[in-house]
């Protein structure tokens, strides 16, 4: 079944976007800067490989204590997140550096954290930035049946329990990325012809695809083994890291969407959305923990997702500067702007989300 078209509206007669988007602009052109990544996003992708790769290399160069082993690959999956939000991320929405080729050789970064950059980019950039919270379009807010994170997804009795569960199954989200997500998403996203720029070649897709999924268990299951460590201490360490990733990941995603301050809005019957796309992304995002120097820093920024939705072309190390000029703007002209103070106090509001999507809808 062919997926309903959408249409954002057109009429924003205040031109809330015009403005402010000549207010970015001016605030680049006025500091001489650049929208990419400069020395300070480069430092930081030298941090994130090495928390990455420099636990691993411990691991398989020395006899470590079980205890200090699976430490190590608990920080190989801190950095393995890392990677994908500071690195990968700003890459293949083509910010990391003004150099094309910088920014697919680093966009590839995603092949060893168990993805694949056609199936990101397709679903991330397209489905995701497009159409922001919209059920049946915005796979970031579709888990199948086990857990409800809109309103209009169906609800079953197992819902209730799902404020219980549902950070226990986020950790699984980069270990399904490395078994199965990849290839049902190849498999959908061609059959409908989508794609970030050029469309594919189907048989290059998947070759990519089945060779890169060869390199990467080559990597992490295959090179230990031949190094003499146990079957069950490379699996268990490759779950350790996965899990790790994945409950890092899965959480940050979600403050910035199925919290108490978003919306899921829905189109009308003829497929046309209530606001503009710049308008809409400000009512379905949320910013979290505005003020923590590191969040912002281990998160590449996503702690702004307000900024980010509106200008995912400006690399993160920028959205401090320029989340003055988005929120006063907003204010001016009467929109939200979404925001919790802590990370900690956005979590809990999650979970409050999640209980309430939980409950049957006839009493929710």
């Amino acid at each position: 079944m062919s997926k309903q078209a959408l249409s954002f509206s057109r009429n924003d007669s205040a031109k809330f976007f015009k403005t402010l988007n000549k207010r970015v602009n001016s605030y680049f052109k006025e500091n001489n800067l650049k929208k990419t990544g400069n020395w300070k996003l480069y430092v930081k992708a030298i941090v994130m490989f090495s928390l990455l790769i420099v636990p691993v290399i411990f691991v398989l160069s020395y006899e470590l204590p079980g205890w200090l082993q699976i430490l190590c690959m608990v920080i190989v999956g801190i950095g393995m997140a890392g990677v994908g939000m500071n690195v990968m991320h700003d890459a293949n929405h083509g910010s990391f550096s003004s150099k094309k080729w910088v920014n697919k050789l680093m966009g590839s970064s995603i092949y060893i954290l168990a993805g694949n950059d056609y199936n990101w980019k397709v679903q991330h950039n397209v489905l995701h930035h497009t159409y922001t919270n919209i059920q049946g379009h915005d796979e970031d807010i579709d888990a199948g049946r086990i857990i409800r994170f809109s309103k209009h997804a169906k609800w079953y009795k197992f819902h209730k329990y799902q404020k219980f569960y549902a950070f226990f199954l986020y950790g699984l989200l980069t270990a399904n990325w490395a078994i199965v997500t990849d290839f049902i998403q190849s498999y959908n996203y061609l059959k409908r012809k989508l794609s970030y720029g050029k469309f594919p070649n189907p048989a290059t897709q998947w070759t990519k695809l089945i060779i890169g999924k060869i390199v990467y268990y080559a990597i992490w299951i295959v090179l230990p083994l031949s190094l003499g460590i146990v079957w069950w201490k490379v699996l268990i360490g490759f779950f350790v890291m996965h899990y790790t990733a994945g409950i890092i990941l899965s959480v940050i995603f979600q403050l910035a969407h199925v919290m108490p301050n978003t919306e899921m809005p829905l189109p009308d019957n003829e497929g046309n959305m209530k606001n503009t796309w710049a308008i809409h992304q400000l009512f379905t995002t949320s910013n979290f923990s505005p003020k923590s120097w590191l969040v912002e820093f281990y998160t590449g920024g996503l702690n702004r997702q307000v900024e980010h939705h509106l200008f995912a072309n400006i690399s993160h190390i920028h959205y401090r500067k320029i989340a003055k000029i988005v929120k006063e703007t907003a204010k001016e002209f009467s929109l939200p702007y979404n925001e919790y103070k802590t990370f900690w106090g956005a979590v809990a509001e999650h979970y409050n989300q999640l209980k309430e999507l939980g409950q049957k809808p006839s009493f929710a």
